[in-house]
């Protein structure tokens, strides 16, 4: 089976022109991002809740409560809160937490919303938390509190905000405070997506890049995507420049086999990485337990890389465990790699 492209998705949508967009973004990528609730694979649950949500506020004529997504990278928590815009007909800030430093800059941005306007902060959990102090009553009372002077001429002025909705999202949610995240109407959790879905994705990025694709190649690609739609879709545009250099009109299994080899991709989606991680908890520390900091130096790697990027996929494939003690190999690890627990030893001794 081929799945040949659509004349009619080749426009470039009107997303590309919101002047509010993310200037850092790829353009193709954003063209990739569903624009409507049905074309949004996966995540069912959390479509179906968020939809009674906007429904109950739009009967009541009040801007949508405040959301929370968490999970890792890539799993369509931004692409959730653009669609939740969309759907009120509002516009969308979008800023990280990292990029606020000063109150008054983040005070500039809540007094320039609209009402019933989205603020998409990504990466709340990086939020200064002096800003953090100042969300508080935005988000409860709608109310910004400035104070102007110091010592006993100090004064707190009140300024109203019209209701809108905070939008945040984390990849450690865990790292978040208690008063921050309660304040949010409701916390979704984006978890990786079944492969079914990811195959679904890649037909219809395929669609929208004018690729023809074999339904060969498209089950490799979701097997090695990590379950996750924005590895699949890199991978796919990936495979269409190996497709392109090779002078083929249609991507195969062949050609796809070919480019994920040249990428070091593995059969469970591991990159150079991620087995340069597990290699270093065997043949270093001896299957483990090993702690982070000592696996992050080890690897060369930032903490929050391994926190964040590496792990929770190791994780999900049952390739390695947290103990109180820290990270182990699993045996499932060892057989991957083609590492013997014995081998590993006389590794470590040498």
């Amino acid at each position: 089976m081929i799945v040949n492209p659509h004349p009619s998705l080749k426009t470039k949508p009107d997303f590309l022109s919101d002047k509010k967009t993310s200037n850092e973004e790829d353009p193709l990528d954003q063209t990739l991002r569903p624009k409507r609730w049905e074309d949004f694979v996966g995540q069912d649950k959390i479509k179906k809740n968020i939809q009674i949500m906007l429904q109950a506020a739009s009967a009541r004529g009040e801007a949508i409560d405040h959301l929370l997504f968490c999970g890792g990278p890539g799993l369509g928590k931004s692409t959730l809160s653009r669609l939740v815009a969309q759907n009120i007909g509002s516009n969308i800030r979008t800023i990280t937490g990292p990029a606020i430093q000063r109150p008054g800059d983040l005070a500039a941005i809540l007094t320039s919303l609209s009402e019933k306007d989205i603020l998409f902060i990504d990466e709340i959990h990086r939020l200064n938390k002096t800003c953090e102090e100042i969300i508080y009553p935005a988000m409860e009372d709608f109310k910004l509190h400035i104070i102007t002077g110091t010592g006993p001429m100090a004064r707190t002025l009140e300024i109203d905000l019209p209701p809108f909705t905070l939008i945040g999202a984390t990849t450690r949610i865990g790292l978040l405070t208690s008063p921050l995240r309660n304040r949010f109407g409701a916390t979704f959790q984006v978890d990786f997506y079944a492969e079914n879905d990811i195959r679904q994705i890649i037909r219809r990025s395929a669609n929208i890049l004018s690729i023809n694709i074999e339904e060969d190649a498209i089950n490799l690609i979701s097997q090695r995507s990590r379950f996750t739609p924005r590895i699949a879709n890199r991978l796919l545009k990936r495979i269409r420049d190996f497709a392109q250099v090779e002078g083929m009109e249609i991507i195969n299994r062949e050609i796809t086999e070919l480019g994920l080899s040249a990428l070091e991709i593995d059969e469970l989606g591991l990159e150079p990485q991620d087995r340069k991680i597990i290699e270093i908890l065997i043949k270093k520390f001896n299957g483990g337990p090993v702690g982070l900091q000592a696996l992050s130096a080890s690897a060369n790697e930032e903490q929050d890389n391994i926190l964040e990027v590496y792990e929770p996929y190791l994780l999900q494939l049952g390739l390695i465990i947290r103990s109180p003690k820290g990270r182990i190999a699993t045996q499932k690890a060892y057989k991957h790699l083609k590492i013997s627990p014995c081998k590993s030893k006389n590794l470590f001794e040498e």
